[in-house]
């Protein structure tokens, strides 16, 4: 399947485009709520192209049309969790309103890196929901989960998954909410 510049192929037959944790979460998925009865689709992209404005700009994607997963680090007294939230390309996360609120913390900033990429087990530019550790809340936005077809991360910065919005909120601990920030 081509979308923007991009010739997309089933992401379960292209395993060295997957983070192991992808991978492994991908083959446990069922696969009603796909993009097609391939499952959720994987193409390969230039690492350095994996941030959102510049793979956007360089494959012909709307930024609309990609979410960005965002981790986050809460904390409430001595305890200290994480959470992965997920907002379209185009928003912005409201990370001290709603997120904060919602997971009842205290403070909440974003992961450091070394801990996204560690507790994850993916590379830090291409962390995806699809596989993040079964304890972490998922909170995704109306507006990514109602999206028909959706570019994500695979777990690595050298490749990005197509999915549908319904496919995201149906992932272990999902939770859908209004979280971009106001504009």
């Amino acid at each position: 399947m081509r979308f923007g510049t991009l010739d997309f192929t089933p992401a379960l037959d292209s395993p060295a485009l997957l983070a192991a944790p992808t991978a492994s979460a991908l083959a446990s998925l069922n696969a009603t709520a796909t993009t097609d009865a391939a499952g959720p689709l994987v193409a390969a992209i230039d690492p350095s192209l994996a941030d959102t404005a510049a793979f956007c700009d360089h494959y012909e994607i709307s930024m609309g049309d990609g979410a960005n997963c965002v981790i986050v680090q809460a904390r409430r007294g001595e305890r200290t969790w994480y959470a992965a939230c997920l907002v379209r390309g185009s928003d912005r996360l409201d990370v001290n309103g709603a997120v904060r609120r919602h997971l009842d913390a205290r403070k909440l900033s974003f992961a450091p890196m070394e801990a996204a990429v560690e507790l994850s087990g993916m590379e830090y530019g291409g962390i995806t929901p699809v596989g993040l550790p079964a304890a972490w809340p998922l909170l995704i936005d109306p507006s990514v989960a109602g999206h028909d077809r959706l570019i994500v991360g695979s777990g690595i910065r050298g490749s990005k998954l197509l999915v549908t919005g319904a496919l995201l909120a149906s992932l272990p601990s999902a939770e859908v909410l209004p979280i971009v920030q106001p504009a």
